[in-house]
């Protein structure tokens, strides 16, 4: 079933994306991720103008992570005093990378940053984490017990301290706000929740325990994705509201299922798997920037890109 989408300008197939929506959700639920890194990209794929595609997706990211952290809330596995903590950074981030989006809008370079920033981003966080997942998986087959999270970093020397109870923690409260800021940043240049870059952090620098990440990161997604949203709607109307609650109806079913997947696999085994999805669809991003053949077509349909 082909619908107009008036803000894009595009016509899709409506299952298509109700499908999209829900895949995404799917990995929401899963790795505590909003899924835009994904969704975003396939997007560009289907014809969907970049600028819309960021500024709606997250919408998207907001009913999904919403879907998602009400199954974490039941478990106990939301530390919300961190995730506060986080989100006064995401709000500051967002609201500086909504400026500098509508700033390289304004002289045409916006498309170019969020592909090349994808690429970028998706191809360091991937390979990290896919070096340390295989690493902890090879040590726990051969007897051994999984690291564990160091207790001792330079992030325990820092001011400002605070205690996270949910996730035993009693660390400054410096890091975590900018991991805030560097996600707020994300959230509005590139459409994503944020999370490949969070779940990491928090894990790896932060030393939250793993089961308490997921759930955290999803409940700060919700609000900077939210706020990232109403900053682009009102500021360089870009929201298309069709597609928003197209990949929105998709996104909460997904995330319920996604959830209930995720609380079968091993810590390892998650961060592994997101791992090689973020490499493919970076690698999928790099190989469009090289080969660039939507080019050819948009000069031969009159589009003009000079």
């Amino acid at each position: 079933m082909q619908i107009y989408l008036p803000i894009a300008e595009v016509s899709v197939n409506a299952f298509l994306l109700l499908g999209l929506g829900g895949m995404v959700g799917v990995l929401s639920g899963m790795f505590g991720v909003g899924g835009g890194f994904l969704m975003t990209p396939l997007l560009f794929f289907i014809g969907i103008p970049p600028a819309v595609a960021v500024a709606t997706e997250a919408n998207q990211i907001v009913a999904s992570s919403f879907s998602g952290v009400l199954a974490h809330f039941r478990r106990r596995t939301v530390d919300l005093k961190m995730g506060g903590v986080l989100l006064v950074g995401g709000l500051a981030g967002a609201l500086l990378g909504v400026q500098v989006f509508n700033a390289l809008k304004a002289i045409g370079q916006v498309d170019l940053l969020v592909r090349l920033c994808y690429v970028l981003f998706l191809g360091v966080i991937g390979s990290l984490m896919f070096v340390e997942s295989l690493n902890a998986l090879r040590k726990s087959r051969k007897g051994g017990s999984v690291p564990k999270r160091p207790h001792h970093t330079w992030v325990h020397k820092l001011p400002f301290k605070m205690k996270f109870r949910t996730s035993g923690l009693y660390i400054s409260v410096i890091p975590p706000i900018l991991v805030g800021i560097l996600v707020g940043i994300l959230a509005a240049i590139m459409g994503v929740g944020g999370g490949f870059i969070m779940v990491p952090a928090m894990i790896y620098i932060l030393g939250m325990p793993t089961k308490v990440v997921i759930g955290t990161s999803l409940f700060q997604i919700i609000f900077v994705t939210g706020f990232t949203t109403l900053l682009h709607a009102t500021t360089n109307f870009t929201v298309d509201v069709v597609l928003a609650v197209l990949l929105l109806i998709g996104g909460v079913i997904g995330a319920q299922i996604g959830t209930r997947l995720g609380a079968r696999l091993q810590a390892e085994q998650l961060r592994i798997l997101l791992a090689l999805i973020v490499l493919v669809v970076c690698g999928k991003l790099a190989f469009d920037l090289l080969l660039m053949p939507s080019e050819l077509y948009s000069v031969g349909a009159g589009g003009g890109h000079g």
